[in-house]
């Protein structure tokens, strides 16, 4: 006999009124299309069962909302004022030199006047200079191959957040 246990942070998403649950994920993730499915998906029974349905919203994303997702996240070393999760996944550029931070911005103008949108990457567990080499090597990319890129960051920056959603407590 299996047996599922639904983490207590996910029992409590989806007890939350819609209203509440599209508030909760678009915290998560500012595309108004991946919070539509992933609310209307629930109740979630495993938060594989989560993960695998962000994964599928975020393959299924238009370009539009993608740029929608990107426009929810700042620059790479200009984490949100008073936003904790964007100081939290940003950690890599908090003691990072002058230099390297006076580089990176640099680097997100060039990035975004050739893209049109913010550098993403989920920087989760990496360093300010990390995020400055991959913004460096993916600047040469062609656009339709800087799309993929960005959505695979994404859907790796969505699922760290579902993850802290999960297993938060009460």
């Amino acid at each position: 006999m299996t047996s599922t246990f639904t983490p207590p942070g996910l029992a409590r998403f989806n007890d939350l009124e819609e209203r509440a649950a599209s508030a909760v994920l678009h915290e998560a993730c500012a595309s108004s299309a991946w919070v539509r499915r992933l609310t209307a998906a629930r109740p979630y029974a495993t938060a594989d069962e989560l993960y695998a349905e962000s994964d599928a919203a975020t393959a299924e994303l238009t370009a539009a909302d993608l740029d929608e997702a990107m426009a929810g996240h700042p620059p790479i070393g200009r984490p949100r004022p008073g936003d904790p999760a964007s100081a939290r996944e940003q950690r890599g550029m908090a003691g990072a030199s002058d230099r390297l931070k006076a580089e990176m911005l640099e680097l997100n103008l060039a990035y975004q006047e050739k893209f049109g949108h913010v550098f993403l990457i989920c920087a989760t567990g990496r360093t300010g200079e990390q995020m400055r080499d991959a913004v460096k090597e993916r600047i040469g990319n062609t656009p339709e191959r800087e799309r993929e890129i960005v959505r695979t960051e994404l859907g790796k920056i969505n699922r760290i957040r579902l993850a802290r959603l999960v297993e938060e407590d009460a």
